[in-house]
């Protein structure tokens, strides 16, 4: 089977597939958002801390996961686990969850290329309220956009991995950066564009300026970064593990890891310099008090940034189209990472039979198997329609996000809880059930010094799986209702009960050849 699976064609290919997988609508839409609602320089503090002590050591470990078995997350995970080899469905479940409604946010992408060719070509304007009140209450048009989403992310995974994800990301990322580069210096041109600037990296200034009316608490910022880092990194959902099974011995992991972890966290930092001073600027310059510049949810894409460009006069909508252009890249990037996560057990499955051609039917089948529930999220256009969750149970005021549309609900159950309840159990799972040398071992093939393993062994032991039990906590804050203190708790007996149970018993001998 091995000789027969897919790899990479080169390791530049994989470093740009996998920081084509980590950048994402993550970095061009969640981190800004994010760190507008989350106080500005405290989240970007938080975040890159947790981007060196949890992010780097989670994607070491998926990378050596992944080269050391040569499987996907689900049988990578039966292999090398006894206790917890249903980690490897939660990484599984997650990416699939996660698509149905990342579809539904490529095919406004595609909207507003379309929305700004169309100004573009024939000066038909559209504020961004407009544009997106009309895509809300078009159920059938953001089902039909999000088909074609799913479609291009389809045709490219079924090209394989060298032949479709990898050559995708060496045309797709430098072009990204390229775009992006370009909104960022027409977004600092703006006027007032440097109190933007300030939001984003001078201490207390989005308070102090009354962007948002108080600071808000470590531990909530802590959830939050922590959510978006593991979104933004594609951590906890089997990307990174998949796409690392199908790399040689040869690859130095740590030194890749450093390299997605970096150049993510760039971007993620570029796209905020993008968005939040050309929002602030936008707001300013259209005589809204600060507190009513909308730095947060999808408002900041869709609304915000198009009224920017709207704005910008006749160039503007040229701008638009480069904006979104990008951010459709970005989008598609990840997308793709999530849809080979998916396929890759039955890929695997087949391959183990002998069927060597099965590719192409794989990857149909769960296209539209997504398609499926994404229609679901795409028509209901933001609990726009009489079909969200809420409604559904008969729930009216006071609606916890979760069931707030379904969109959230997807999300909720992904990012809120499997992907860092499947981190820490990994870190326990390596930390205490079996040893971190079983990471060690794979990436000793790169060489790693003696403080790196060090490093290693102290944040998978400790550090990580106690950050991930306050980044659940934080999560379910965010999408449930009631007392934090509740969740603290729960996190807490949660991560107790499973360190417990991954340490008591024999280690087991975890040597995969």
């Amino acid at each position: 089977m091995e000789n027969n699976r897919s790899s990479w064609g080169s390791n530049i290919g994989f470093l740009l597939a996998a920081i084509g997988s980590a950048v994402g609508l993550g970095n061009i839409w969640g981190f800004p958002y994010k760190m507008g609602k989350s106080g500005g320089f405290t989240f970007l503090i938080v975040y890159l801390l947790l981007a060196v002590f949890v992010g780097m050591i989670i994607m070491v470990s998926e990378l050596a996961v992944g080269r050391k078995t040569k499987l996907s997350p689900i049988d990578a995970y039966q292999k090398v686990t006894k206790k917890f080899a249903w980690i490897g469905w939660l990484a599984t479940v997650a990416p699939f969850l996660i698509m149905t409604f990342y579809s539904v946010l490529g095919g406004y992408c595609l909207q507003y290329i379309a929305l700004n060719l169309t100004e573009l070509s024939f000066g038909i304007g559209a504020t961004g309220s407009e544009a997106f009140g009309a895509i809300l209450t078009n159920p059938f048009g953001a089902v039909v956009f999000t088909a074609l989403f799913m479609i291009l992310c389809m045709v490219i995974v079924q090209g394989g991995v060298d032949s479709g994800i990898e050559k995708f990301n060496k045309i797709g990322m430098p072009a990204l950066f390229v775009m992006l580069l370009i909104i960022i210096v027409r977004a600092l041109t703006l006027p007032n564009a440097v109190d933007g600037l300030k939001f984003m990296f001078v201490p207390g200034y989005a308070v102090s300026a009354g962007y948002i009316t108080e600071a808000p608490d470590l531990i909530t910022v802590l959830g939050t970064a922590g959510g978006q880092m593991f979104f933004s990194l594609s951590l906890a959902m089997g990307a990174i593990l998949t796409y690392g099974s199908y790399l040689g011995k040869e690859e130095n992991l740590v030194k890749n890891s450093a390299i997605i972890v970096f150049a993510d966290t760039l971007i993620a930092l570029l796209a905020g310099i993008a968005v939040i001073p050309a929002a602030v600027a936008n707001g300013l310059n259209n005589g809204l008090a600060r507190g009513e510049i909308a730095l947060g949810g999808p408002k900041l894409l869709f609304i915000t940034l198009q009224d920017v460009f709207a704005n910008m006069g006749k160039i503007g909508p040229l701008f638009g189209v480069i904006f979104y252009g990008l951010v459709l890249i970005a989008a598609i990037s990840s997308a793709i990472s999530l849809m080979e996560t998916i396929s890759a057990h039955w890929i695997d499955k087949d391959l183990q039979r002998g069927e060597t051609d099965t590719r192409k039917r794989i990857v149909l089948i769960v296209s539209l198997l997504i398609m499926i529930p994404a229609a679901l999220v795409a028509a209901d256009g933001l609990g726009s329609s009489k079909f969200y969750p809420a409604a559904l149970l008969g729930i009216q005021g006071g609606v916890p996000d979760f069931i707030a549309d379904w969109l959230d609900f997807m999300d909720c159950w992904s990012e809120g809880i499997a992907m860092p309840l499947g981190a820490m159990l990994m870190a326990l799972m390596i930390g205490w059930e079996m040893s971190p040398d079983l990471v060690l071992d794979e990436v000793a093939h790169g060489d790693p010094s003696e403080g790196f393993k060090k490093f290693y062994k102290f944040c998978v032991k400790f550090v990580v799986p106690i950050v991930m039990a306050f980044v659940l906590a934080g999560q379910m804050i965010g999408f449930f209702s009631g007392s934090p203190i509740i969740w603290y708790v729960i996190s807490g007996i949660l991560l107790v009960g499973f360190w417990i149970f991954a340490a008591v018993g024999n280690k087991k001998d975890a040597k995969v050849e």
